[in-house]
């Protein structure tokens, strides 16, 4: 199977082997799954930088369309943009290489922290983290910045982004970010409708379910399946086991928004019926503030934390697994039909709006949760200002950034 060009319209990897795409992808998310703070609005910025301005994997265009399908579907948006980021460079295997780099330094960190290695005490009041903070208000302020400039080009777009980041600062609410997509992808398709586009005479695909596509059913299929048979079988073994796998994975196919919004139904899951306590809980999210990578990771602390003994980390990997897996069915199967689709002349101009309605969510993020949790004072400011221009024209690479920003929270405490 063949998913090279699915989400790819740079020019790119076609002198390069398998091989070599597999060991880049595997470089590259690696050390994004290390340096990558800030959660998952900061991931994308993280991304951005490194695909689309850096290596030049995609166009800006394409990788707008690709958050935005991201933002359609529940899951983690940053890890499912990592599964499409692979499969876009090297096929399902970059896809599985990819998700694995870039999940596991903080999934490591977790379940050790849930062994007691990571006896730190309180993280909250860390210097160090409120500085790694700051650095992730500046790497959005660059994605914001630079997506702007080129899925915002007009007044029309820029109202549009606008009253996007208006509706989901007012509403506060994680459903809301669908409905400000879908009502951008309405507004660019009333707008621009009659616009001739050149992408949309690239549809390269006949639309037949062969190949990836066939596939790409089975695996939404695999999905439903398991949302179906996970809640009978606990239901009729009685095994913990299972009631844990139906949890996490129910938890990971429900919600939307991305990681924080997911914590609500896990601690219903975990707390409510007793299998570990509120503060062992709030212990571990504390943890998973001061981790590079996906906060889906705090499932690997869960699963530890809940059976206990020097084998628990097997349930710990389980539950990453099952809390991750339906995100990447989802957007396994949904990649190659989105393809297909954002070919269309009517498909590009509501692409137009819903990239625009992409730039309004970073927008709001960036003003809420990631600047008001992390600048609280001028000096704050000051500091986050800085690592902008550090990344936006002095182009210093995400990690150097990220260990100044670090230092300098730990220096002003």
């Amino acid at each position: 199977m063949n998913n090279d060009a699915h989400i790819r319209d740079a020019p790119a990897s076609s002198t390069l082997s398998l091989g070599a795409r597999l060991r880049e992808v595997a470089t590259a998310f690696l050390k994004l799954g290390c340096v990558s703070f800030g959660g998952p609005v900061a991931h994308l910025g993280y991304f951005h930088n490194e695909f689309v301005v850096k290596r030049r994997w995609l166009s800006e265009e394409a990788y707008g369309d690709l958050v935005a399908l991201c933002q359609f579907l529940p899951g983690p948006a940053s890890s499912q943009t990592v599964f499409g980021l692979g499969m876009g460079r090297a096929g399902l295997g970059g896809a599985v290489l990819a998700t694995f780099c870039f999940t596991l330094p903080s999934a490591v960190l977790m379940i050790l922290f849930a062994y007691g290695v990571a006896s730190m005490g309180d993280l909250g009041g860390a210097g160090w983290l409120h500085g790694l903070k700051l650095a992730a208000v500046a790497v959005v302020a660059q994605a914001v910045w630079g997506m702007g400039k080129k899925l915002c080009p007009d007044a029309s777009r820029i109202v549009l982004a606008l009253v996007a980041a208006g509706v989901v600062l007012v509403t506060a609410q994680a459903w809301m970010q669908i409905v400000v997509i879908l009502g951008g992808a309405l507004a660019g398709w009333l707008l621009y409708r009659r616009e001739s586009m050149g992408a949309a005479a690239q549809t390269s695909r006949a639309a037949k379910l062969s190949g990836p596509h066939a596939w790409a059913l089975a695996t939404l299929g695999v999905f439903v399946l398991l949302l179906l048979v996970l809640p009978l079988l606990a239901q009729t073994t009685g095994q913990r086991a299972f009631a844990m796998a139906d949890g996490f994975y129910r938890a990971g196919s429900l919600v939307f928004g991305g990681g924080h919004v997911v914590l609500p139904l896990i601690h219903a899951e975990v707390v409510t019926p007793g299998w570990v306590t509120n503060d062992v809980f709030l212990a571990g999210y504390g943890a998973a503030q001061a981790v590079p990578g996906p906060l889906f990771t705090f499932a690997g602390y869960l699963g530890v934390a809940i059976d206990g003994g020097p084998h628990a980390w097997l349930s710990g990997v389980g539950c990453l697994l099952t809390l991750f897996l339906p995100g990447w069915l989802l957007v396994g199967g949904a990649l190659p039909f989105w393809q297909l689709l954002r070919g269309k002349n009517w498909m590009q101009a509501a692409l137009r709006g819903a990239n625009a309605a992409v730039v309004g969510l970073l927008l709001a993020a960036l003003y809420h949760p990631v600047g008001t949790s992390g600048v609280k004072d001028v000096t704050d400011l000051a500091v986050a200002l800085g690592a902008f221009a550090l990344l936006e024209f002095a182009r210093a690479p995400s990690w150097l950034v990220v260990a100044l920003a670090a230092g300098a929270g730990q220096w002003l405490l």
